[in-house]
């Protein structure tokens, strides 16, 4: 949980950050919260504010469920623009660089101090401060990172006549594995694909995942230069598509975010490899 400290009022993106226009509150705080992932969320982070009034009993926050990260970043941005900005929100890493050039977000450094607080802001994993980082000062902390991962279905490995201890390791391997696991039926139609990567959603997220893989990132840390034309990140894409297109892996063109996981979890045409978090 983050040490909401009382003058302290700054974000979160996946991490949070500061929003501007009303850095100081006597009693009153509003954050903005995407309900990204549904589910029983929101009475987690309704008992850590809970729990942050009851330690602050001078201090009340008001947690404002705001959609999905671009309903919160649209919702954040139209109070501040109406006069009545909120002074924390959970937002995408993402949108960083436009929050800044909009003036609606204040640095965690400009509003620390103390050696204690300098303590908390550098206690996080380096590699999860990253993209919340700019002109070397930090611009959100990390609050709900989410991590691209592979689930696999054992069963289906079992069924192909493969080791369902023994997941794929490489790009060479996953390929190779998800060939094997591709089941038809007698007039050529798929019952099974080999794999699944989600195109829709959050598409830079899975490519930026492979481009990681392949020792490459799709832009630098100031976000004023991309690198899309990289070679690495140029073969990157090229597997992906060649996934569906050369390989047979998967199917060929858009793969829905919002059904893949419960596809998979349902079995539906789909005893498949996916990728996901």
């Amino acid at each position: 949980m983050i040490n909401l400290k009382k003058k302290m009022l700054t974000c979160a993106f996946a991490s949070m950050v500061g929003i501007s226009g009303s850095a100081y509150s006597a009693t009153d705080l509003t954050m903005y919260y995407p309900v990204a992932v549904g589910g029983a969320l929101t009475k987690i982070v309704d008992g850590m504010v809970d729990d942050f009034e009851a330690q602050n009993p001078d201090i009340n926050v008001t947690a404002i469920y705001a959609g999905n990260y671009n309903d919160a970043r649209v919702k954040a941005l139209a109070a501040l623009k109406s006069g009545e900005p909120a002074q924390l929100s959970v937002m995408f890493s993402i949108d960083v660089h436009a929050l800044r050039n909009l003036d609606a977000i204040v640095a965690f450094d400009d509003v620390i101090s103390g050696d204690e607080e300098r303590q908390w802001l550098d206690s996080f994993y380096p590699a999860l401060m990253e993209n919340g980082k700019a002109d070397g000062k930090t611009w959100g902390v990390p609050f709900q990172r989410s991590t691209i991962v592979m689930y696999y279905n054992k069963d289906a490995f079992r069924d192909a006549g493969l080791d369902p201890e023994q997941p794929p390791t490489t790009w060479e391997e996953f390929v190779s594995v998800g060939q094997q696991l591709v089941k038809k039926d007698g007039s050529g139609n798929v019952d099974r694909w080999g794999a699944m990567i989600p195109s829709t959603g959050y598409p830079y997220w899975m490519f930026g995942a492979l481009t990681k893989q392949n020792g490459e990132v799709l832009m630098n840390q100031a976000g004023n230069e991309t690198y899309f034309d990289n070679p690495g990140v140029v073969s990157a894409l090229e597997y992906w598509q060649d996934l569906g297109s050369k390989h047979g892996v998967m199917p060929e063109g858009v793969i829905e975010w919002g059904t893949l996981r419960q596809n998979f979890l349902e079995e539906k045409n789909s005893d498949y490899v996916a990728f996901h978090r």
